[in-house]
């Protein structure tokens, strides 16, 4: 069986996709949790220990508050209450935290810091799962213990407004509701009213125990404009007003009720200075927490600093204060300063019912659990704390009953600490098996890169070997000992039987046909060595360049360092690769091709380099086959002109290019704190220059890419530009030349979906084109046309999806690929596999000049709402992840384009679609393996595994490129 080397590595990356999944399956485990369920909500509490007395004290402590109010407001960081804005902004919190009757604390939440994993923090008590970002998008019911479960079932009455993400973590669990879309973050203003709409009718009722209030306002201006904007003020501005319309009426309601009430200010992850979050940077993970009582007297002179905690301490403080039994899979402590006034007996009971399920669900994950020094610490605590019951209710009151009570305390404080930390630490439990299977390399590089570009797969003959037979046996007799032995635990075994066995054939199967086509190879190596050719045959700079480049990036990700930095990883290898590319022109301008190397032709290529143009087509002046095996003469030392001098200055123009890039925008985490030439434009202050700077580079993009677009094409381009700077100034981003100040801000919804017109327009145009030339073969023309058009619909759709700071970046994109086209690829007649690497290479810069980090706080939500009036999952998640890699998907379209444009013959779309799957799988299977031997690394959830969620990503759009390049391919073979 022969398949061409692009259809090979196309299937090859699909199936690549899948064992990532698998693996991704496998490395993001469930988190710390109970074994019990929550079907034992009726168990009775530990009792408190006695030392031999008999206590009455068997039940649940009485609720310490009447009601409890929860008012979160989303990306609250802390330096937005605690810091200057707070002082500017939010007065009467001020006063609460400086002199009311309140503790303040800074809460630590701990990455991913995105809303759904953080309410199940604040929740649950527990740490998420990292495998929670994918999850965020559409949260599934949470089945684990919580404090609202706990509270429904103990007949409280729970109502709530915000975020939509509440009711479906938790449905059926609220007597009333009202959700909020917490995706479309376009909206600042209904989202907030929606909630406050409600206040002054449900705070005069009195049917209710539990109101929880979800914000999302601020947290989409952060989005939408970062933590400076001025609307951040106005915003802090609106919440301190709805903090003190609530804080008054439940001080109103105290006089009538025998407990007083609680009311929570706090933030489910903080905001970075580029308006994100999701990773684990200082301003991601603090953030405000505030309990407002009038419980928690506070003298004259009583300064109370906020204190560091962590946000998962909330769940357990919530649970006591209404009464609850604490949830099973809590790792978090209880905040003393909320019962640090009652009785000391009241004190060391909230104590122990803390440290004892603490310390069971220490038991039920750590089987070595009594050599643990926080367990130990526990049973002192609980030894002491039974002798100190036995003497209160011997009726002592001694100094030493108090000397021992506060001893007591201190140990359980000391134990809580410990217990909380040891769980927090406690190692994941990763799947090893469906980490263990993993994809097959593609092993076939030699002969698919051959010039017929077609590779042997004998199927058949191993299909009837003993070794096929056995190779299911083996993985059949493997998954039956493991899975019976891991009790089930892993992902494959709660596969069906029949599902783990199709896949144990699949795997043998692929097995087979690579060990085959490996023998084959090496067979061939050993004919091929008896008769060794006879040319002189050398690897070129930009050959080792290339490896040594792509090698030493694969070594690179296996340092938490380089993976923060690697933006500048790929700005070295890309200005490299330009003094590379000025090496080999400067040498062919003045020294000729006799100091170039020289290549052996591949099996199956003329010797006299020269192809034949397909047949019932004219070749063209821009037909000709990417081979670098000419006899002929490089066109480089016959330019003249002009032209030549533009050759010469090209691989300076480009790095010039990206030096301008790289001072837009900065990223990383080492340059990512300092001033840019993107912060500098996007103040409100430079609103004029960033104007000018945007229509520039609108007319840069029009006139660089209207040059092949028939004129139905380019006219909507240049209507689809004119409404992307109407859009922007729409949304208050530029101005009009005749405007001064732009307050009319509206969502742009209508210019918005006047551009998505044309761009579907254009994609409609070119696809036409494609499927035109499938049907009339001779006309060539057409489907380079048809490609370019499909071309100009990206760039389009990418410039109104961009921020308007990001449009140079796309211009001088556009440019680079002009100026490599026509004064380097095409004079120095770089082969498939060099154009293909540099492609890649320029796609991965670009990434990154866009803003983009492998951080998850850099991703630009905001660009899936362009357009969009209410939030649909489908078309959001497709615009948000074009707009993320705009470089990359735009870079991969240019290089088809190309190739179909330049080339005579069928074998270097193929060639290509090898090569950028070989390029683009060897760093994924790298980092696999780098994560899987540092997944106890100390920055595994905050450094590795974000990034590894952006390799799955790349591979999935790596996959569709292939698909793309191997359809290409095709046509080109039934042309």
């Amino acid at each position: 069986m022969r398949l061409g080397s692009g259809t090979f590595a196309a299937c090859c990356v699909v199936i690549e996709v899948l064992g990532v999944a698998l693996f991704l399956r496998g490395f993001f485990p469930a988190p710390v949790c109970s074994f019990s369920g929550t079907e034992h909500q009726t168990e009775s509490p530990a009792p408190e220990p006695s030392a031999g007395a008999i206590s009455n004290w068997t039940k649940l402590p009485p609720p310490l508050f009447g009601k409890v109010v929860i008012m979160l407001i989303d990306a609250l960081r802390d330096d937005f209450v605690f810091g200057s804005k707070g002082v500017k902004f939010m007065p009467y919190t001020t006063y609460l935290v400086e002199k009311g009757s309140s503790h303040s604390f800074v809460a630590e939440a701990k990455p991913p810091t995105v809303t759904m994993p953080r309410i199940k923090a604040l929740m649950t008590g527990s740490l998420p799962g990292f495998i929670d970002v994918v999850r965020n998008l559409n949260a599934p019911a949470l089945l684990e213990d919580n404090v609202l479960a706990r509270a429904k079932a103990a007949g409280r009455r729970i109502v709530f407004y915000g975020d939509e993400t509440w009711g479906k973590l938790f449905p059926k669990h609220f007597v009333e509701y009202d959700g909020t879309t917490s995706f479309f973050v376009s909206d600042y203003t209904e989202v907030d009213d929606n909630v406050t709409r409600h206040l002054d009718k449900v705070l005069k009722r009195r049917d209710w125990d539990v109101l929880i209030l979800h914000y999302l306002g601020l947290d989409h201006i952060g989005h939408i404009s970062g933590p400076k904007s001025p609307l951040i003020g106005r915003k802090l501005s609106e919440m301190d007003s709805v903090l003190m319309k609530i804080h008054t009426s439940l001080l109103s309601e105290e006089r009538e009720t025998l407990l007083p009430n609680l009311l929570v200010l706090c933030g489910d992850h903080g905001m970075s200075e580029a308006g994100g979050h999701g990773a684990s940077s200082v301003q991601e993970v603090n953030t405000a927490l505030i309990l407002i009582s009038s419980a928690f007297e506070r003298k004259p002179g009583d300064i109370r600093r906020p204190k560091y905690i962590q946000q998962t301490d909330l769940a357990a403080t919530l649970s006591i204060g209404l009464g609850l039994p604490i949830p099973k899979s809590n790792i978090g402590s209880l905040i003393f300063p909320v019962v640090e006034g009652k009785p000391m007996r009241e004190q060391l009971r909230f104590l122990h019912l803390n440290t004892v399920q603490l310390s069971k669900l220490l038991q039920e994950n750590v089987p070595s659990y009594k050599k643990e020094p926080a367990f130990e610490q526990f049973k002192v605590s609980e030894r002491l704390h039974g002798t100190w019951v036995r003497l209160y209710l011997e009726g002592n009151s001694s100094e030493a009953l108090s000397n021992l009570g506060s001893k007591v305390r201190r140990q359980y404080l000391d134990a809580l600490r410990a217990l909380s930390l040891s769980l927090s630490r406690q190692a994941a439990q990763y799947d090893i098996y469906s980490m263990a299977v993993l994809v097959l390399l593609l092993l076939s590089g030699p002969q698919a890169l051959s010039g017929k570009a077609e590779l042997d797969v004998p199927l058949p003959s191993p299909a009837f070997s003993l070794l096929c037979y056995l190779l299911p046996l083996g993985l059949a007799a493997l998954h039956v000992t493991v899975c019976t032995s891991a009790g089930g635990a892993c992902y494959l075994c709660s596969l069906p039987w029949l599902t783990a066995g199709g896949l144990m054939v699949l795997v043998s199967t692929l097995l087979c046909a690579v060990l085959s086509a490996l023998t084959g190879m090496f067979a061939g190596g050993k004919r091929l060595s008896k008769n060794p050719p006879q040319c002189n045959s050398r690897w070129s700079e930009l050959d080792l360049l290339i490896l040594l480049g792509t090698v030493g990036h694969m070594l690179s990700l296996g340092a938490s360092s380089f993976i923060e930095e690697e933006p500048q990883t790929w700005y070295f290898l890309v200005n490299t690769l330009c003094l590379a590319l000025c090496h080999e022109i400067y040498r062919n301008c003045f020294l000729g091709d006799d100091c170039a190397p020289q290549r052996c032709p591949h099996a199956g290529e003329d010797f006299d380099g020269v192809a034949v143009a397909p047949q019932g087509k004219s070749p063209g002046p821009d037909v000709w086959e990417l081979d670098r095996a000419s006899k002929h003469p490089s066109p480089v030392g016959a330019l003249r002109g002009p032209e030549r001098w533009m050759v010469l200055a090209s691989p300076w123009l480009i790095l010039t290019c990206c030096r301008l890039l790289r001072s837009l925008n900065q990223t990383g985490v080492q340059w990512a704190h300092r001033p840019d030439l993107g912060h500098w434009l996007t103040s409100s202050d430079h609103k004029a220059e960033l104007s000018v700077l945007a229509a520039v580079s609108l007319i840069m993009i029009f006139v660089l890419v209207q040059k092949r677009c028939s004129l139905a094409s380019k006219v909507a381009m240049a209507f689809g530009l004119l409404g992307i700077y109407c859009y922007r100034v729409a949304i208050g981003n530029l101005l009009f030349p005749w405007q001064q100040n732009n307050k009319d801000i509206s969502k742009g919804i209508t210019e918005a979906r006047f551009v998505y017109v044309f761009v579907l327009g254009i994609l409609f145009t070119g696809t036409k084109g494609l499927l035109k030339s499938q049907i009339t073969a001779d006309d060539f023309t057409v489907k380079t046309v048809g490609l370019w058009e499909i071309y100009s619909g990206l760039v389009l759709l990418a410039a109104l999806l961009l921020r308007p700071h990001n449009l140079p970046v796309l211009a001088l994109s556009l440019v680079i690929q002009t100026i490599m086209t026509q004064f380097i690829w095409r004079p120095l007649r770089h082969d498939a596999a060099e154009v293909t690497v540099m492609h890649y290479w320029f796609g991965q810069a670009f990434f990154y000049f866009q803003g983009n980090s492998n951080s998850i706080a850099t991703v630009d939500i905001s660009a899936g709402f362009v357009g969009l009036d209410a939030y649909v999952e489908i078309p959001a998640m497709l615009l948000t992840t074009f707009a993320t890699y705009t470089g990359p998907v735009l870079w991969a379209s240019h290089l088809v384009n190309f190739l179909t444009s330049e080339a005579s013959s069928g074998s270097a779309l193929s060639h290509a679609c090898f090569c950028y799957a070989l390029i683009c799988s060897i760093p994924v299977c790298a980092y696999i393996i780098f994560v899987t031997s540092l997944r106890y690394h100390l920055f595994i959830w905050s450094v590795f595994s974000p990034k590894l969620l952006y390799e799955g990503m790349h591979l999935l759009i790596t996959a569709a490129v292939c698909v793309f390049f191997t359809a290409m391919d095709q046509t080109n073979t039934k042309s």
